[in-house]
């Protein structure tokens, strides 16, 4: 199913391009409405977003959790609101949570190869999904959830791309539009760790269940896990999509048994733009931790998770003179290294806000900022720079990826 087939088929996807006041603004008409909720996988994921859920009482009502692991479902009673442990009902089997009727809306937080399979059981269910990401483990199931998806026009199929929803990453996608980083080029991105990324096993036959980001049978690895929201945003951002990448990788540190690699690298060409994004982490230095600038000729954004800096160049920031146009301030406020900070005020988590877009794009029946096009494009993308890290090949966007 094509894009345009897809956007007409299901509702008009204006929630997305709602900028963070106003999306907050239709949330509060909506404040009234709570939503009876399942969650299903209780790992550290779905613990995370039960734990963020805390802040939304009013919105969303978690009914049912679900895992395949009894210690897990134990675990997750110490972060249910207080006084629910008894009302909530307990799943090891999805197919059972999602006969509940009582379920609504379902959050997803599995191993990635198991993401296409329960996002298509939950849509055939009658369920809201929220999926983490990446959407998908390879590029036939992103296909086939695009096809699936549309079939369901009145239900909604979010994907955890988190920096969809962010009051930074918005404002950094306006100041792109608005031509503050003039004409891009470079795009340098990180996300480093010094830690095998490893999850105590109290059992060695739980091995592969309970650390299947270490093998290629359940995960993407590294590229999947953290490097897609970096590459989620350039495609948000620009609306675009890489022609050609390439790179490498290996298992250079921690020679445990691993099959995902501990250290990878991939450049991804943007063509069309003239835009060349470097995308890399290891797990054995987190001296730079996580790195994400845009390079234009007209300035740099420099952006941690959640804080971003914009860096003019010489004759940018002569022009911009006594008055900031990125924050709208009558002054502009230097730091010591000569950038302005692109946000004065803390953000939360950005789950929070994809929970809101969760709840709204319900309630109001839209298609959320991410969705299952978007989610397409940047599980493409992963699998093809898996494929040139896996294989020392370069892989080129194909036509039959326009979906």
């Amino acid at each position: 199913m094509s894009r345009r087939s897809f956007i007409k088929k299901t509702t008009v996807l204006t929630g997305g391009l709602l900028l963070h006041n106003s999306m907050m603004k239709a949330f509060a008409l909506d404040a009234d409405h709570r939503i009876n909720l399942g969650v299903i996988g209780c790992g550290d994921r779905g613990k995370g977003i039960m734990q963020i859920l805390k802040e939304l009482p009013t919105k969303f009502n978690i009914v049912a959790i679900c895992d395949v692991l009894d210690f897990r479902l134990k675990e997750t009673e110490k972060v249910l609101p207080a006084g629910s442990v008894q009302s909530v009902k307990q799943y090891k089997d999805h197919h059972q949570l999602l006969d509940d009727k009582n379920v609504e809306a379902v959050i997803i937080a599995v191993p990635l190869n198991l993401h296409f399979n329960l996002a298509k059981d939950a849509l055939e269910a009658g369920k809201q999904v929220y999926l983490e990401k990446t959407m998908t483990y390879n590029i036939p199931q992103a296909a086939s959830l695009i096809n699936i998806a549309g079939n369901y026009p009145k239900q909604v199929l979010q994907i955890g791309h988190q920096y969809r929803y962010t009051p930074l990453y918005y404002k950094v996608k306006e100041m792109i539009e608005k031509g503050y980083l003039g004409k891009v080029t470079q795009i340098d991105c990180r996300w480093d760790r010094n830690w095998d990324w490893r999850r105590p096993v109290p059992d060695p036959s739980l091995e592969r269940k309970i650390n299947w980001r270490m093998y290629k049978e359940f995960s993407g690895g590294l590229p999947a896990e953290l490097l897609s929201h970096q590459i989620d945003f350039i495609n948000w951002a620009f609306n675009t999509h890489p022609t050609t990448i390439v790179g490498t990788g290996g298992i250079d540190f921690y020679k445990d048994g691993r099959e995902t690699y501990d250290n990878v690298q991939a450049v991804l060409r943007y063509g069309k733009e003239g835009m060349i994004g470097n995308f890399g982490a290891t797990c054995a230095n987190a001296r730079e931790g996580y790195i994400f600038k845009l390079k234009g000729n007209k300035g740099t954004v420099s952006l941690l998770v959640n804080e971003g800096v914009f860096y003019p160049e010489a004759q940018t920031r002569k022009e911009l003179q006594t008055v900031d146009g990125v924050t709208g301030a009558t002054k502009i406020t230097w730091n010591k290294d000569g950038g302005m900070p692109i946000l004065t005020e803390p953000t939360k988590d950005g789950t929070y806000y994809a929970m809101v877009d969760f709840h709204k794009s319900i309630v109001q029946k839209q298609s959320p900022a991410s969705n299952v096009m978007t989610g397409a494009r940047t599980a493409v993308c992963v699998h093809l720079a898996n494929e040139a890290i896996y294989t020392n090949t370069v892989q080129q966007w194909k036509p039959e990826y326009n979906f």
